[in-house]
């Protein structure tokens, strides 16, 4: 039986430069020869996507950010024991756009549900499956808002948000790096290269602990 493999997140407010490094990740473990799944949150399967757009989408009505936090864990629910897990088990490493430490951050920090529920949530739906590695991607505010208007494409939900929002979301992240070990900040308003070689720093350690 092959030895389970191990789940590395990216996480980071908006425009921090996420998807582009997802990719160097996925690159960086598959010339080692390893079997990589990608995939995000809130989605990653079928269902998980329609709860996804459910969350995301733009509305009139006020979305309770009970009913939002809860939404978020369900489709969390259905992510792990459809594809993360099963890829876990089969040997595969699985890299995650998001996982629980967004909900502490959106949902905690940004909308300031508590997080001893958060926390109860986690256990619930998680058991004792944490990722062996985050990679918090960090920037001031400015700069990563203007890499979102850049894009030029219409904003979600979350991006619609002000900046007092992003700047508890920025807070929340932080926080939660100080006390979780397996999260790693990277300074992610330096240059591209300058980037990926903390990355490639982190995964490297990563690598070694996992027997690579």
């Amino acid at each position: 039986m092959s030895r389970p493999g191990c789940l590395i997140t990216l996480e980071g407010s908006e425009g921090v430069g996420k998807s582009t490094n997802l990719v160097f990740v996925q690159q960086w473990l598959e010339a080692r020869g390893v079997e990589v799944v990608t995939t995000r949150e809130p989605g990653g399967t079928a269902f998980a996507e329609q709860m996804r757009e459910l969350l995301l989408a733009p509305r009139d009505e006020v979305v309770a950010p009970i009913a939002e936090l809860l939404l978020m864990f369900a489709a969390r629910a259905q992510h792990l024991a459809e594809k993360i897990e099963p890829a876990l088990a089969a040997g595969k490493w699985v890299v995650c756009d998001r996982f629980t430490d967004a909900t502490y951050a959106y949902q905690g920090g940004g909308r300031g549900q508590s997080t001893e529920v958060i926390a109860q949530l986690e256990q619930l739906v998680q058991g004792d499956r944490r990722p062996d590695l985050t990679l918090l991607l960090d920037m001031p505010l400015a700069a990563a808002a203007d890499r979102v208007r850049s894009r030029g494409l219409p904003t979600d939900r979350f991006e619609s948000e002000q900046g007092d929002f992003f700047m508890r979301v920025r807070q929340a992240y932080l926080q939660r790096a100080e006390t979780q070990p397996y999260i790693c900040v990277v300074d992610a308003s330096e240059d591209l290269a300058q980037v990926q070689q903390s990355i490639v720093t982190h995964l490297t350690a990563l690598w070694d602990a996992c027997g690579g």
